[in-house]
């Protein structure tokens, strides 16, 4: 069972588009596909409790069924601000010790294919004083997938998560630049080509701002621009 990190240079770069991308188009080959979005931190209130959206976009994207909210998204805070900050306003501790456990239970319960984790903010945010999601990623062994966001201060901000992950270790599968805003930055297409010659990473797509599209369709319009099913899975097994 392959599991993949998504995690992006900044906040706000379309990790979940990229994500419910991934997920959408593994479907479509017939892979059995699990999320997590361990901390969510910015949600509403429901009926049935806190609920985040990204979360809830990641639970609609993969195809194993019968998964609890709980489940996808152990730690879901109401305040949309850095998960460590969120967490001490409800007087709650984060650990990656936690995280692990929460990450084990729920990939020892379900038969999947690929299980997908989607990281919140950027690759260095904190859970505590002391740990970050970084080292959640090391603690359960996971390769990571980059998401790209395509503004100015891209190549430093890229740069700098693939040193950090260079030195944990952590291998990169591959990565995807994502236009989130309507305007496109100066130079976009240099740019990825840039990266493109630099990282020595597969680039798994280059995708455009959506504004014809939908926000809830937004991730089936991206599917459009990853590579085949069979050929995704191939390069984020490794292989």
């Amino acid at each position: 069972m392959t599991c993949i990190f998504v995690t992006g240079t900044d906040t706000d770069v379309g990790k979940t588009l990229v994500s419910s991308a991934l997920l959408l188009r593994l479907a479509q080959g017939g892979y059995r596909t699990l999320a997590m979005k361990p901390v969510a931190a910015g949600a509403a209130l429901t009926e049935h409790g806190l609920r985040n959206d990204d979360a809830l976009q990641l639970r609609a994207a993969m195809n194993v069924t019968g998964v609890e909210y709980s489940e996808l998204n152990p730690v879901c805070l109401a305040p949309p601000v850095a998960p460590h900050l969120a967490a001490e306003q409800v007087n709650q501790r984060l650990t990656v010790r936690d995280l692990t456990e929460h990450f084990k239970s729920l990939r020892a319960a379900y038969a999947h294919d690929l299980m997908l984790v989607e990281g919140a903010g950027g690759w260095q945010v904190p859970l505590n004083d002391e740990e970050s999601l970084a080292d959640f990623v090391e603690a359960i062994g996971a390769k990571v997938v980059l998401v790209v966001g395509l503004k100015l201060g891209c190549l430093n901000h890229t740069l700098l998560t693939i040193a950090d992950l260079q030195h944990r270790g952590i291998e990169v599968l591959g990565w995807v630049a994502n236009q989130a805003q309507p305007e496109a930055m100066a130079l976009q297409t240099e740019n990825v080509a840039w990266l493109k010659r630099r990282l020595q990473i597969p680039l798994l797509g280059s995708i455009p701002f959506l504004e014809k599209t939908a926000e809830a369709d937004r991730p089936a319009s991206a599917v459009d621009y990853l590579p085949a099913s069979q050929e995704l899975m191939s390069v984020l097994q490794g292989s």
